[in-house]
């Protein structure tokens, strides 16, 4: 409306000037009058600005709108100072100063601004994309089973406990675990993992992710804001809702840039007045000027609009920052830490060695299920599950405690027992030389030794391995590639250390860090420089808080989690260097916008004063402040071209075969097809269709027809 207001009243005050009809010429004040009540309705339409800035006058804090008010109210007090004087003139006076009026200029400058904020809002509206495709990731409607009949409710309606089905092609409603059924699982839009994941019984479903192939059947387990995916919502709102440190160079400035501006315009308005015979007009045409074209917007809009386009991006590639401090220090990180176990190895240790010296090897390992079962350490569940599966019954351990980074502890009976580290056990008992030397080959391996002791006497030792994750050594490799100095810090022993940090390449180790050391060691290189800590257990929530930048694996302990800055949904040592490269990429970019406002301000201010002699109409001044603010929301859009530099692959071979078979009459028959293929091993996924009486099998290797064909008629179907 403003717009088309101001277009009538630019054909009345200017249109003579490119030739059109120079309308009421002849009639001074009735020209004057229509041009003022137009300009007058443009100001009412708009009069949030005056409101807003007049508030920010009463409360101490001028800002934006001060300075687009005055500018409109001045021009527009001032042509009515000019009207009064048409009325009073005859009609050749009249007729002169009509070339004085500003009206048009008091209704443009709101107009354009108004323009300006709406362009500004459609491009921020761009910049939560991110956000609103996380949302709608959640199906409106969902099948549930009730009384064994199939219904469709809305998704607000399911509840924990609920029983779900998601057929091929489907998003899954909520969180929960599979009861029948499998399916190949498209988890990429929670976790940057682009391969979708076989899934089948007892396995966990989230909400939000897609069902490639199979008909699942699962129990509810977190619906609505219980699910992962809105835990992912709310962090990356959370993120794009907070400042970040860097923002304050903007506030500080912001803070007293309208008082100064206002400062500059009045010394322009006397200063053209004083030294300049170009008249009142002219002089209030620089002061207004000055007034519109200076862009605090431009400062303000510089860090939010980065950080809320970067969060989103981190969003959809599986990076979750808790805050905007956090995208702003991982652009600024320049060490990376990295826990040993669940970071750069699997995390899953299994028991590699049996050294029995004292007593039989079923005698130790009963004895070491008993202490091992009382712990929560990897290690232990390890060599637990290792003796369940030989058959192993545990023996009774009393007085239970864990020795903190050094193993664990118990009574048999009357004797002390203990499970701790080779390390340890040098300290507290005389190993002979053979079991020694023993010990040591398997540790210069990379192997992690626990030693038991009975009253102080080595009755033996396990020997326990992790392996390295396949992207570790890529991930650390892409970290050094961007100039990160890279520490592998672990509480496990030199050598194991040694054998795993040189495999993957990382710039120094630091090994045999007990927990509450680990934080040492983090405020330590925290002193050189920016630190960011990468872990996914309990023992590293104290270094994961300690650092300037946590980032915890998101498979990892909720406490971990907890105390990181940075979660990433998919877990590998490649997503640390996405969530460094994009801080990087957020942090440019908000000095960019930050840069481009300031150096406008210089420009555009000593133009609207007149330093170089050259006359900007405040309606221009007013569309370059818009169009300021509009190029740095959309200079912050870019971001959303960001994309991993360094990208996972899939290296394996795959071949596809394709079977005809009968007998499959619905999808419960096509997921006890896919269950039985999915169980032989080599075969990575199976597609069934009963409508067209056929399945696809994606193989990892070459395998016999025949044991394809024998896995599909012991389903109870027939092959062509």
């Amino acid at each position: 409306i403003s717009i088309s207001l101001c277009i009538v009243l630019m054909f009345i005050s200017m249109g003579h000037m490119v030739g059109l009809p120079h309308l009421f010429h002849s009639y001074p004040i009735v020209n004057a009058s229509i041009q003022c009540a137009i300009a007058l309705a443009v100001m009412i339409i708009n009069s949030r600005f005056f409101i807003s800035g007049v508030r920010g006058v009463l409360h101490r804090a001028p800002n934006m709108d001060t300075l687009v008010s005055m500018g409109s109210f001045v021009s527009f007090g001032y042509s009515v100072y000019l009207l009064v004087k048409i009325a009073l003139s005859d009609t050749a006076g009249g007729q002169e100063l009509l070339h004085g009026l500003y009206f048009e200029s008091a209704a443009m400058i709101l107009a354009l601004i108004s323009l300006g904020k709406l362009l500004e809002a459609v491009a921020k509206g761009k910049t939560t994309s991110a956000i609103q495709g996380l949302i709608d990731l959640t199906p409106k409607l969902v099948n549930i089973i009730v009384e064994g009949k199939e219904i469709t409710v809305n998704v607000n309606e399911i509840k924990v406990g609920d029983v779900f089905v998601v057929r091929p092609g489907e998003r899954i409603p909520c969180d929960g675990v599979i009861i029948s059924g499998s399916g190949s699982i498209d988890e990429s839009a929670l976790t940057g993992e682009s391969i979708p994941r076989e899934k089948s019984v007892d396995d966990t479903i989230l909400a939000g992710s897609v069902n490639k192939s199979g008909f699942i059947t699962a129990r509810a387990t977190a619906t609505s804001e219980g699910t992962v995916l809105a835990g992912v919502i709310r962090m990356v709102t959370d993120a794009t809702a907070t400042k970040a440190p860097i923002a304050r160079l903007a506030d500080r400035v912001s803070g007293v840039f309208v008082p100064a501006i206002i400062l500059i315009s009045l010394v322009t308005l006397i200063a053209w007045l004083a030294f300049s015979e170009q008249g009142i007009g002219y002089a209030v045409e620089r002061g207004i000027a000055v007034l519109v074209i200076s862009c605090p917007c431009a400062l303000g809009l510089a860090t939010p609009v980065a950080i809320m386009v970067g969060g989103g991006v981190g969003a959809k590639h599986g990076v979750l920052y808790k805050n905007a401090t956090a995208i702003e220090i991982a652009g600024r990180v320049k060490t990376v830490v990295l826990d040993k176990t669940g970071t750069v190895t699997e995390g899953k240790m299994a028991v590699a060695d049996v050294l029995s010296w004292k007593i039989s090897k079923e005698e130790l390992l009963s004895l070491a299920f008993g202490l091992e079962k009382g712990s929560e350490h990897p290690i232990a569940e390890a060599i637990c599950e290792y003796a369940s599966k030989e058959g192993i019954e545990p023996l009774v351990i009393t007085d239970f405690s864990t020795l903190e980074g050094r193993g664990v502890s118990g009574k048999c009976g009357e004797s002390a027992v203990l499970g701790i580290s080779l390390g340890y056990a040098k300290t507290l008992t005389k190993v002979d030389n053979t079991e020694l030397s023993e010990c040591d080959a398997l540790v210069e391996c990379g192997k992690t030794v626990v030693v038991f002791l009975r009253d102080s006497l080595p009755l033996g030792a396990i020997a326990l391995s992790d392996t390295v994750k396949k992207d570790a050594k890529e991930g650390i490799a892409a970290l050094r590639a961007m100039g990160l100095y890279t520490v592998l810090l672990t509480g496990d022993n030199r050598k194991v250390a040694r054998v795993v940090g040189n495999e993957v390449g990382v710039d120094e180790i630091i090994a045999e860090v007990l927990p509450a050391d680990k934080e040492k060691k983090v405020r330590e290189l925290s002193s050189r420089d920016k630190v960011c800590m990468v872990g996914d257990g309990i023992n590293d929530a104290p270094a994961l808080a300690r650092a300037d930048l946590g980032i915890a694996i998101g498979r990892g302990t909720d406490i971990a989690i907890d105390s990181a800055d940075v979660v990433l949904t998919h877990g590998g040592i490649l997503d640390v260097a996405s969530a460094i490269s994009i801080g990087r990429k957020t942090l440019l970019n908000i000095k960019e916008n930050l840069f481009w406002a300031f150096l406008y301000n210089c420009i555009g201010i000593p133009l609207a004063a007149g330093v170089f002699f050259v006359s900007l109409p405040p309606m221009f001044g007013a569309f370059a402040m818009s169009l300021s603010s509009f190029s740095v929301v959309m200079n912050a859009l870019r971001l959303n071209l960001w994309r991993p530099k360094f990208k996972k692959e899939n290296k394996t071979m795959e071949i596809k075969r394709s079977y005809s078979v009968n007998g499959m009459m619905c999808p419960h028959c096509e997921a006890r097809v896919k269950t039985a293929l999915e169980a032989v091993p080599g075969i990575i996924s199976a597609t069934p269709s009963h409508k067209k009486k056929s399945v696809t099998v994606i193989l990892a290797s070459d395998i016999d027809d025949a044991i394809i064909v024998k896995a599909i008629t012991d389903a109870g179907y027939q092959v062509i």
